[in-house]
């Protein structure tokens, strides 16, 4: 009886052991250390996933549901934490998924890719007379200038693009789709320099001619007092329209060359150095003095009145407070 007693009592610790085994390599679960995550267009990340227990092992394989948008490169060792490297291709959203190898398991992180450079919109080139849409304009503000072709942007450069190229945001109103602002020219040079080693482009402000010629339409000007229209509110954010917030870029009525938001929502930074007068002889490309105090800032503003948002208006920028940026590519 003793006996009996005693093999069943051996029985009973071997049964517990073994089942403590397996359960020491059953796998419950996998954990992935991000859920979603942004990227720019170009940059890369390293996601981790653990087995759960951390004492489980299998393989685990890492798959991305668009390949154009973002891969992946695994180590996929019969470990228990497996990292992915995953780069960013191109705009878009992909979802990133490791499994075990038996497919029962699995955790996903979606990765939107944003790319910080501009949609663009092509400027055939001409000879305008510069500040000429008022007959109120003083004489001696009147220059013909003659730009080669460009390419400007659509829309200022918005928050999300911002923060994906540099980490922060400045603007006073946190929003992704409005334009950023409370940038200092400086810091726009910053931006413009990390972009380009990016992409391998040339980005760059305008030209305050350039500016002015793509605001006004180019060679389809209609000679509208703001950028696309007679009517400011069709157009452009002011205090009185605005809410005295910044909005989304693209909301209003475009102008003749399909640009949005050159008159209001936010000033922008032009390259230029700013001068009160302009050189009376006739200009080709025209990028303004060789030294300056201030920047040239056009467009009016969301908390300023609408005439601000004329044109032709300009005026010297410092501080860079309620100033954005659109881009130029050559």
């Amino acid at each position: 009886m003793k006996k009996k007693i005693y093999l069943l009592t051996i029985a009973t610790l071997l049964s517990v052991v073994i089942f403590s085994c397996k359960e020491k390599i059953t796998i419950t679960d996998i954990k992935i250390d991000k859920e979603s995550i942004k990227l720019a267009v170009g940059e890369t990340t390293t996601l981790t996933a653990n087995l759960l227990p951390y004492d489980a092992t299998d393989k685990m394989n890492w798959t991305s549901s668009d390949n154009n948008i973002a891969s992946v490169k695994s180590d996929n060792h019969d470990v228990t934490v497996s990292r992915c490297l995953v780069t960013a291709k191109s705009k878009g959203t992909a979802i990133i998924t490791v499994s075990t190898k038996d497919g029962k398991h699995k955790a996903t992180c979606a990765i939107k890719v944003v790319s910080g450079e501009p949609e663009l919109i092509f400027v055939e080139g001409g000879t305008f007379a510069m500040m000429n849409i008022f007959d109120t304009i003083p004489p001696h503000q009147l220059h013909s200038v003659t730009l080669s072709n460009f390419k400007i942007a659509k829309y200022p450069v918005t928050q999300e693009q911002w923060e994906i190229i540099m980490g922060n945001n400045p603007s006073g109103f946190k929003n992704e789709n409005h334009p950023v602002f409370n940038v200092k020219w400086s810091e726009a040079q910053v931006f413009i320099k990390k972009l380009n080693e990016l992409t391998g482009k040339n980005y760059r402000l305008p030209t305050e001619a350039e500016w002015e010629y793509a605001a006004r339409g180019g060679k389809k000007t209609q000679r509208f007092l703001y950028s696309g229209s007679d009517n400011v509110d069709s157009v452009a954010w002011y205090d009185k329209n605005s809410n005295r917030t910044t909005q989304p870029v693209g909301m209003k009525v475009p102008n003749e060359l399909g640009i949005y938001d050159m008159s209001g929502n936010v000033w922008e930074w032009c390259s230029d150095w700013y001068a009160w007068d302009y050189l009376t002889t006739p200009q080709i490309n025209p990028t303004g003095p060789e030294t300056g105090s201030d920047h040239v800032i056009r467009g009016g503003h969301f908390n300023l009145p609408y005439y601000f948002c004329l044109v032709q208006w300009r005026t010297p920028g410092t501080s860079g407070s309620g100033v954005g940026f659109r881009l130029v590519h050559p």
